[in-house]
């Protein structure tokens, strides 16, 4: 109540300056202006006569003159008028436009209703929030259904078929791997979170990073992007275990942002942005929405730029031998191996080493990047048809 007693008295106290000088009769100056010439030329008669210009009859004979024509003037001239009639209806008319134009902003731009938040009040609200947000199963089942896959009624019906195998193998770490495959390929990523589950409790403690990342990766979308209670378990698990993990990171600050406190997101997003891969799954989507969390947070922060390779040294390849040729791709292979391996990259890259090994002939290597491949963006779409299309180039795939 006190914001709006505020602006209103503001917004009238404006609406009066603007307005009152339109209420003041504005007075017209009548004066003629001859007036003003003959005074003048009293004075410099006097003056002329100082400096003994003048004979004093001659300037008593000019004065006298002057003064005459000063009478006639003085008598033409019409005393002032009171003042010009103020428009009242334009004055009306600006006051109402200043007021509506004022809060129909404030309507447009505001948020008209809004309670006033210390900083106090939004750190608690923000706790709040978070610790009453909304389960893992409810997340889902409030989550848009992905679109449909278009594959054939005997794929649909093999995986059927493997749904109802698997729960009667609970060891079965081969026949629940592919069923947490084939859901994500099915869209269905719920189910591949329960499929990834049983993986992950069949290969026991210690359980691979990859693995509780890969599971991480399907509850937040099978949630919608949300993130979960249960998700929340999962990052805390992998921070303590590895604190700098690009992903876990990444999901926190996600977690943050969804829970009214920008500022702690772009405190984990600014890590894995200037520290990372950009074209890594998850510090691009750090890299996709930091700006919006910088303005939430009030802070003026500029996404670096990405640094692309370049390719200069291949100018020289063509005057090389097919021996040394050869060698070159070899070579260049293994830094690529050796680069995903340690910092990653994106599903390109990672297609682009499937069917460097499919053409060298060295298959399981090829095999053991789409395997790892496959872990790491499952929970990209486009991602995961790259590399499928790799996989079948290298001749992985019927």
């Amino acid at each position: 109540m006190i914001f709006w007693f505020v602006c209103a008295v503001l917004t009238l106290a404006v609406s009066a300056v603007i307005v009152t000088p339109l209420l003041r009769p504005k007075a017209v100056d009548n004066d003629n202006p001859d007036i003003a010439i003959y005074r003048a030329q009293l004075d410099e008669i006097d003056r002329d006569l100082e400096r003994e210009l003048l004979e004093t009859d001659e300037a008593e004979r000019a004065r006298a003159e002057v003064a005459r024509r000063l009478l006639t003037a003085n008598k033409a001239t019409r005393g002032p008028l009171t003042g010009a009639v103020p428009t009242r209806w334009l004055s009306v008319t600006v006051g109402v436009l200043v007021v509506a134009l004022s809060f129909g902003v404030y309507r447009s731009i505001g948020a008209p209703g809004y309670p006033d938040l210390p900083l106090s009040a939004r750190l608690a609200a923000s706790e709040e929030m978070r610790a009453n947000r909304p389960s893992q199963a409810a997340l889902e089942a409030a989550a848009p259904t992905p679109p449909a896959v278009d594959v054939p009624d005997d794929y649909r019906a093999a995986i059927a078929q493997l749904r109802t195998i698997a729960p009667t193998r609970p060891d079965d770490l081969e026949a629940w791997t592919r069923l947490a495959f084939h859901e994500v390929e099915l869209r269905n990523y719920a189910g591949a979170a329960r499929a990834q589950e049983q993986v992950i409790a069949i290969k026991g403690d210690p359980t691979p990073l990859i693995e509780l990342q890969r599971l991480l990766d399907l509850k937040v979308v099978a949630a919608g992007g949300f993130i979960s209670p249960e998700a929340e378990v999962l990052i805390r698990d992998m921070l303590d275990r590895d604190a700098g993990n690009v992903a876990a990171r990444y999901y926190l600050g996600a977690l943050y942002n969804q829970t009214d406190r920008p500022d702690l997101a772009l405190r984990f997003w600014r890590d894995i942005i200037e520290a990372g891969d950009p074209n890594n799954f998850h510090v691009a989507s750090a890299r996709a929405q930091v700006s919006d969390a910088a303005f939430r947070a009030g802070v003026e922060y500029a996404v670096p730029e990405q640094r692309g390779p370049t390719f200069e040294q291949m100018d020289a390849a063509s005057e090389m031998s097919a021996e040394d040729q050869q060698a070159m791709i070899g070579g260049m292979v293994a830094g690529l191996a050796e680069r995903l391996a340690t910092e990653g990259g994106p599903a390109q890259d990672w297609a682009r080493l499937i069917r460097a090994y499919g053409v060298l002939g060295e298959t399981e290597s090829a095999r053991a990047v789409w395997t790892e491949a496959q872990q790491v963006f499952v929970s990209s779409m486009r991602g995961m048809e790259i590399l499928t299309n790799a996989a079948r180039d290298a001749g992985l795939l019927e």
